[in-house]
């Protein structure tokens, strides 16, 4: 089969074996999404080789679970021990033995079949197409940030960040009625935020006179964490989301003397995600930059790479 891999510092289709793990499912993938997390890999996040990409919608071809053989569906990215209080708890995302799809000791969606526990998998409803379904993980992502933290109307909430991520993001926070801005700095993706109905800001015409109560760092680089720091109140909450391969200097004093809490926040659960989509709470459409072929996927890759890029598709047409 046809996969997109990043091996010995080099990003190349090449031709490898079906995958095939005892116990597992067996997908045929239709569609994957680019994610900023697969471009850090090629910089080095990660220290992965292999099969890149974890967004993905496709059919089953083969699972130990009947039922599920020949349903479209997308897949949770962990994959754990089994055996752990986690896992045994039906929380594998960090579990300390776990594999990642496309990121952790495991190969990933950018290429004809993918392997993943049946448990994993998860039916995409009949009216959300693939080319939203293949959102269902960034989303749920986002979606994270609320079974983290409770935000009501009461809160100031800002999302530092106009990307494929931050769009997600405040599209979701947005459905608390919170006090919320966007603050990114691209005019043409803040205008597609602003035709969402969610408010936006131009990064240097940002008002830190009045901190918020929460600060979402989604911007993919190391400066949006001290400017996280400048917007946060005292004993308010940032979140981060970014992942990227470089080291990040911070000064922590600010952090201790006004006594704010720094969270991680990373996958989240995908039925929530995929309950957004069949509702069209959510419309992802208009984040879709482009589309092009697994065989194109290295083009692909370049494309996604370029500043301002909102989100690339592969679609499997063999």
């Amino acid at each position: 089969m046809k996969a997109l891999r990043f091996e010995n510092q080099q990003l190349q289709l090449s031709d490898i074996a079906t995958p095939n793990r005892d116990g597992e499912a067996l997908v045929r993938v239709t569609t994957a999404g680019v994610c900023n997390t697969d471009l850090e890999i090629v910089r080095g996040y990660a220290n992965f080789s292999g099969t890149l990409g974890h967004e993905f919608v496709g059919i089953v071809e083969v699972s130990p679970e009947a039922s599920q053989i020949g349903c479209r569906v997308v897949g949770e990215i962990n994959a754990g021990c089994g055996n752990c209080a986690l896992c045994q708890a039906g929380d594998p995302r960090h579990c300390a033995n776990r594999t990642v799809l496309g990121i952790v000791g495991r190969d990933g969606a950018f290429a004809d079949y993918l392997s993943l526990p049946a448990v994993n998998l998860l039916k995409v409803p009949d009216e959300v197409s693939d080319r939203q379904a293949v959102f269902t993980e960034p989303l749920a992502a986002a979606c994270e940030i609320l079974d983290q933290v409770t935000i009501t109307s009461q809160h100031r909430v800002a999302v530092i960040g106009d990307g494929k991520l931050g769009q997600l993001i405040a599209r979701v926070l947005a459905t608390t009625k919170c006090e919320l801005v966007l603050i990114g700095k691209h005019a043409e993706k803040l205008q597609l935020a602003a035709s969402a109905g969610i408010t936006t800001t131009l990064l240097n015409e940002v008002d830190a006179t009045r901190p918020f109560d929460f600060v979402v760092e989604a911007s993919g680089a190391a400066a949006g964490l001290q400017l996280a720091l400048q917007l946060v109140r005292p004993r308010g909450t940032i979140i981060l989301k970014s992942t990227f391969s470089g080291a990040v200097t911070l000064d922590t004093s600010r952090i201790v003397v006004d006594e704010i809490s720094v969270i991680g926040s990373r996958c989240g659960r995908f039925d929530k995600a995929l309950a957004l989509l069949a509702t069209g709470q959510i419309n992802v459409e208009p984040l879709i930059a482009a589309e092009y072929s697994l065989t194109d996927g290295v083009a692909a890759m370049q494309h996604a790479a370029r500043a301002g890029t909102l989100k690339v598709l592969l679609k499997n047409t063999s």
